[in-house]
């Protein structure tokens, strides 16, 4: 970060350290409208944070001493700001409705995503009106996606944000884990001539995403009877047309993307392929046009109503200002229970860095630890800890005016409850309250309430398409907002390799014919010798 512009943050904590929200809400009747700021259908309330005008102007003076103005747009003009993979970063275009071209080493990139998102529209709409049969001229009913990482957790996530939106006679199910019984209990729920799968692996040599695909070759041959019967039955997201055909399918049915592309930023390319069968063409594009109103905020809003560049200041106000190791993320609707773990990859896989631009060691911590579950059922579980434990845990509360599902009052105690956690983290109940409603003395240190616990808001009218995208977009934009600061390369994942290639090592000495002679340490040599055992059983 930009020492000069951090040491007068700091000045401005340390300043502001003992205030209470209670004090900051009594001192400023007009606090609330001070600290809104509202873009592409959402509004974020930030009032409920540790801040004053002066605090914010200082976050906000370090954003542009740093340079984030001219790194935001050195990502959107295709510079190659994934340094260490010597790449652009141009996610955005997959949404981009300007019209106006974007190069990447001198070549105009739109044509292809225009193409290929033609091409995926045209599949869709054939699959979804039944003129797309199986092998033995059924009609698709099941869509199962394997992948892994942003091949499935995107889909996965979106799918079920977007359920209201989606053709029900049409069920989407995501494999990624390479635990068989992943595959097993999705292959217990379809039919093998309804089915159609979709393998989403860019170089076609994922291990787990192809460990899954070929097992779930192997099982519809046998259900139908017959090789020729994959051509009909899967289709591929991917690069390697070799490998895809080899496969057995007819490569007019794979559907590429980029290597500006990374994965936990790919839902809108063709990755989202099984997401367009299920909510269609028309709703698809509507949730991109989410993403690129929201895209455009960030590209030129000021700093200080700029949604994406707010949320990141105050990640990096409670991380790097008051040590806040996490982050919750509350989302009080369903139909988001994904997005927590959603925006864990995004996050956690993005900024989970040691090391700057430079390779040096940062000089600062990086990557918070993402974690939530929906709104209520968080509230009977670990809410206990945000309210009353000894860690200060920022949280994002995201809810919606309107219901899908308007059953009775249901949505009216969401919403009371969405809005009630909120203003008692920040302002808690004192001891004197306690006493003042008969609280005996002996339980009232256990039913006071510190608050100053610091929230943000995220509101808009209903989940669509088009809010969905903007909320996605808003996440995308403030990782990168974080990562910038920090110093850190945002869009490589180097960490991820190691293990990999560990697994592929022991993977072989569990399944040797003879014992092998083992070189690891004695913990590791151990587990393998014990599974080897039970393993030949």
């Amino acid at each position: 970060m930009n020492e000069q512009a951090w040491k007068i943050v700091e000045q401005e904590i340390q300043r502001t350290r003992g205030s209470h929200l209670r004090e900051l809400f009594a001192a400023d009747p007009k606090r609330a409208k001070k600290f809104t700021a509202s873009a592409a259908g959402w509004t974020l309330d930030y009032s409920k944070n540790r801040i004053d005008a002066r605090l914010m102007k200082a976050l906000v003076a370090l954003a542009e001493d740093s340079g984030l103005r001219a790194g935001i747009e050195a990502m959107f003009t295709g510079e190659h700001i994934n340094a260490t993979e010597d790449r652009a970063v141009l996610h955005t275009v997959l949404r981009n409705f300007s019209g106006k071209p974007v190069f990447d080493k001198g070549r105009d990139v739109m044509p292809d995503v225009l193409e290929v998102r033609r091409r995926m529209a045209d599949f869709a709409n054939r699959v979804r009106t039944g003129e797309w049969r199986g092998f033995t001229g059924k009609r698709i009913k099941y869509v199962v996606n394997i992948g892994i990482g942003g091949s499935d957790l995107g889909p996965a996530m979106a799918y079920q944000a977007l359920l209201p939106y989606s053709k029900r006679s049409l069920k989407c199910f995501f494999v990624s884990n390479i635990d068989a019984t992943h595959l097993a209990e999705v292959l217990r729920e379809v039919k093998a001539d309804q089915t159609l799968f979709i393998v989403a692996s860019k170089t076609f040599t994922t291990l787990e995403t192809l460990t899954n695909a070929v097992s779930a070759r192997a099982w519809l041959i046998g259900k139908l009877g017959s090789d020729a019967a994959v051509a009909k039955h899967f289709v591929a997201v991917s690069t390697n047309a070799a490998e895809v055909a080899k496969f057995g399918i007819d490569t007019a049915n794979m559907f590429g993307f980029w290597d500006w592309v990374g994965g936990r930023y790919s839902l809108p390319s063709a990755i989202g392929l099984s997401l367009m069968l299920a909510i269609g063409p028309a709703n698809f594009e509507r949730m991109l046009k989410g993403y690129y109103e929201m895209d455009c905020h960030f590209r030129t809003a000021p700093f200080e109503r700029n949604l994406p560049v707010l949320l990141g200041l105050l990640g990096i106000l409670y991380h790097n200002g008051y040590g806040c190791e996490s982050i919750a993320v509350l989302p009080y609707d369903q139909y988001l229970a994904r997005l927590p773990a959603y925006l864990q990859q995004l996050d956690m896989e993005s900024n989970g860095k040691s090391v700057d631009k430079d390779g040096n060691p940062v000089a600062c911590t990086t990557g918070p630890i993402v974690w939530g579950e929906p709104g209520t059922n968080g509230q009977h579980a670990f809410y206990q800890l945000i309210h009353q434990g000894t860690r200060m845990i920022p949280c994002d509360f995201i809810g919606f005016c309107k219901s899908h599902n308007p059953i009775g009052d249901h949505h009216a105690k969401l919403f009371a409850n969405f809005v009630a956690q909120t203003e008692a983290l920040a302002f808690g109940k004192t001891a004197d309250e306690c006493r003042a409603e008969g609280v005996p003395e002996a339980l009232v240190p256990h039913k006071t309430f510190a608050g100053n616990r610091p929230s943000n808001t995220l509101l808009a009218d209903e989940l669509t398409p088009k809010t969905f995208g903007a909320l996605i977009a808003l996440y995308e934009h403030k990782v990168f907002t974080q990562g910038f600061l920090w110093n850190v390369f945002s869009f490589d994942q180097w960490g991820v390799q190691l293990g990999k290639v560990l697994a592929g090592k022991v993977l072989k000495e569990l399944t040797a014919d003879a014992t092998p002679a083992l070189a690891h340490d004695s913990s590791t040599n151990a587990l393998i010798e014990r599974f080897r055992k039970a393993y030949s059983k």
